[in-house]
């Protein structure tokens, strides 16, 4: 009975074993294979920037719009984290969350500058080679619209 039982469980050891070496190698022809055809997805539209064609970043001709979700969208579109820490300071504020600097009405062209300029909490100050004056110039209107 005992010895009955040693082999059982030797033989079910081995079927493991066997069964896992050919689940590895299933797997590693398939890594061998490369990407699917077609190369690999889309990123989901929440991390998708527009492209922004201006050669001379001096004189952009870009709209406000486009130089904001470029220059600016990592951090302040939806999931950012500018877009989090925005939205966690108004809660804590108890004011009613608008994160998107996109949707705010209460922005002054000059306040975006500045803080560009300057950084505020975590926002790092941005230089004239992150954003230069000409593009800040824009995306200060697009934000401030309205004022």
């Amino acid at each position: 009975m005992k010895r009955a039982l040693i082999l059982s469980a030797l033989a079910l050891t081995t079927a493991v074993s066997l069964s896992a070496c050919n689940i590895a190698k299933k797997s590693d022809e398939k890594a061998q294979q490369g990407p699917p055809a077609g190369g690999p997805p889309p990123p989901p539209p929440y991390q998708m920037r527009a492209e922004v064609a201006d050669k001379d970043r001096l004189a952009p001709t870009s709209d406000g719009a486009t130089l904001f979700s470029h220059r600016c969208g990592a951090c302040h579109l939806t999931f950012g984290m500018g877009t989090n820490l925005i939205t966690a300071r108004q809660i804590a504020a108890q004011q009613k969350p608008v994160p998107l600097l996109a949707d705010r009405t209460d922005l002054a062209a000059d306040y975006v500058k500045a803080v560009a300029r300057n950084g505020k909490g975590a926002m790092p100050r941005q230089t004239k080679v992150d954003v230069t004056d000409a593009e800040l110039d824009k995306i200060a209107a697009y934000l401030g619209k309205g004022k």
